[in-house]
């Protein structure tokens, strides 16, 4: 009861500046591409079957109940199909790597002069076979590894988290992300509708007189959207002088070009001595050119993801791994890199398999995934 007689309205919780509980999508990018980065350096595949393990388990146990979520197996199923790839091809035009197990003899069909150094068919050897499966699981696990990032950070949080810079492009994949689901709700309401009343919603036909109304509903929603963009203020930008302007297209430009010269460094054997200071003054070089170009724009975020201690520790765990087996790569080349000629089964070193275990570290440190609601009986 307020002055005078009135009511007064309780007052409501504030809302909470950040998310509470929630870890920043961009650790968990950074984790699995740490991982990614570790299975470039090893083609033992008992380590490279650890990794996929350890990104499986914190996967299944971290996972959210979402949509975008289930796209892990759609890159397991990938990975294999790299494999299978890799070995139908070294099957039928064979392999450069000399071998005394002769598992098959396929006809082999006669090729021209200058085709010289290919053939098709031919012996089909164990080495050979073997070390197209070690190279092949190494992009396998990289494979694993990207699907783990996909399954376990939002992308629309991880879009709204981009840098200033990137702002505009991040506003349109999340638009897009937004109405590619309303577009499928529409297509199936619509075809629902068709066959209650007795029409055709197969076939060309159906899909025309499907395809008009869908059309005009996403045309409606552009336009409302576009209101609400240019009420709200989108596309202001702030003057920024021409010296920061090119300092920002230079630093950009010339980041971006040092991180993919130290990643090709990385995931070559000859570029291991300049790979990582390449590719680190080219990261600082983007993230200097980015954090300039976020100058020129003017916005804020609501609940904005926080970047806290959970965060910290699970891109260290993974940075760990990455460094580790960088380390184990050059003091035990042989254990990471195990031979096919002769033929001997893979060891597991025992430190670098310690090392992939750090990896597991998001499982227990992390929030559990809100588990999915129980239906009440009708």
């Amino acid at each position: 009861m307020g002055a005078g007689g009135t009511l007064s309205a309780p007052a409501s919780a504030p809302t909470p500046r950040h998310r509470p509980g929630a870890l920043h999508p961009g650790a968990w990018w950074l984790w699995a591409l740490a991982l990614g980065t570790a299975a470039t350096r090893t083609t033992n595949p008992l380590l490279l079957a650890l990794l996929i393990a350890v990104s499986a388990y914190v996967v299944t146990t971290r996972r959210p109940h979402a949509p975008w979520s289930r796209s892990y197996g759609a890159f397991v199923k990938l990975a294999l199909a790299v494999l299978l790839i890799r070995l139908l091809f070294t099957t039928i035009l064979g392999s450069p790597i000399p071998g005394t197990h002769t598992l098959v003899t396929l006809p082999e069909v006669p090729l021209p002069d200058w085709a010289q150094g290919i053939r098709l068919g031919g012996r089909v050897t164990a080495e050979g076979l073997t070390f197209a499966l070690y190279d092949a699981m190494k992009l396998a696990t990289l494979l694993i590894c990207v699907g783990a990032a996909n399954a376990l950070a939002n992308p629309s949080r991880l879009l709204k988290s981009l840098p200033g810079a990137l702002y505009e492009m991040g506003v349109a994949v999340v638009v897009a992300l937004t109405f590619a689901p309303n577009l499928i709700a529409d297509v199936q309401r619509l075809r629902a509708a068709r066959r209650l009343r007795g029409r055709p919603d197969k076939g060309v036909r159906g899909l025309l007189q499907v395809g008009l109304p869908v059309l005009e509903g996403a045309l409606e929603r552009s336009v409302a959207l576009a209101a609400a963009m240019d009420a709200r203020g989108y596309g202001r930008t702030a003057q920024v002088p021409a010296p920061v302007r090119r300092t920002t297209a230079a630093l950009t430009l010339g980041g971006l070009l040092g991180v993919c010269a130290g990643t090709y460094g990385l995931l070559t054997a000859a570029g291991g001595t300049y790979g990582i200071p390449v590719l680190l003054a080219g990261v600082a070089a983007a993230l200097a050119g980015l954090w300039l170009g976020g100058r020129r724009t003017v916005r804020t975020r609501y609940r904005p993801d926080r970047w806290g201690a959970r965060a910290w520790l699970v891109t260290a765990s993974g940075a760990a791994v990455a460094a580790l087996m960088f380390l184990a790569a050059a003091r035990d080349p042989a254990a990471l890199h195990p031979g096919v000629v002769p033929l001997v089964a893979p060891s597991l070193p025992l430190w670098p398999a310690a090392a992939v275990l750090i990896g597991l570290l998001p499982a227990f440190i992390t929030p559990a995934p809100h588990p999915v609601p129980a239906e009440e009986p009708s």
